[in-house]
């Protein structure tokens, strides 16, 4: 394997660093968001404008990480295997797949609801259980990571596979943070309607 990944190339590893970069700044920046009010501080209280704003961060990382990607691959060797049309063309149904599931998701969730509104108080009435949600727990996450599994399949390129296992696992660590905190606000939020509603009563 190590004839067909150049571990020698700086691009390999800066690509690395960003992915692993990118989902430990938006938790970062979320919890102190939460907790500090951190980025609404920014925007004159106003919570909605800060979201807005990490939406752009984000976003823009984004594209900074998956041009840093392709970057990376560029430098690298092929491998024969990956190169026959079968498995060349099998990057297209996966590529389709993952920006289905990306882009349907942040329809379903709107700006706030895809870019951690929940950490600025801005919450959802009901969880989304639609498509993607009803295919996927997490289709955002899985939808990237099928995306660059696409990328290193069509390039032919085993070293976009070892990275792509490093997005799967950067976001897996991530979600093992994420979940249960947002589950947290959300029964939080559950528990002070309900103690409204009793002194209403």
């Amino acid at each position: 394997m190590s004839d067909y990944i150049d571990f020698s190339q700086p691009s390999l590893w800066i690509s690395a660093a960003t992915i692993l970069f990118n989902p430990t700044f938006w938790n970062i920046a979320a919890q102190s968001e939460y907790y500090n009010k951190t980025i609404t501080k920014l925007f004159s209280g106003n919570p909605r404008y800060g979201c807005y704003a990490l939406a752009v961060t984000i976003f823009s990382l984004g594209i900074v990480r998956d041009f840093l990607y392709d970057t990376a691959l560029s430098h690298q060797p092929s491998h024969p295997a990956l190169l026959t049309p079968l498995i060349h063309l099998s990057a297209i149904p996966l590529f389709a797949t993952g920006t289905t599931l990306v882009l349907s998701s942040m329809y379903a969730l709107g700006v706030t609801g895809t870019y951690l509104g929940d950490y600025f108080g801005i919450l959802m009435d009901e969880p989304v259980t639609s498509f993607p949600f009803s295919v996927s727990d997490a289709p955002m996450y899985h939808g990237s990571t099928l995306s660059f599994l696409a990328t290193a399949i069509w390039k032919g390129k085993p070293a976009g596979l070892l990275l792509t296992a490093v997005v799967a696992v950067c976001y897996s660590i991530a979600r093992r943070w994420e979940d249960p905190f947002t589950e947290m606000i959300y029964k939080k939020r559950d528990e002070e309607r309900k103690k409204a509603g009793g002194k209403a009563l």
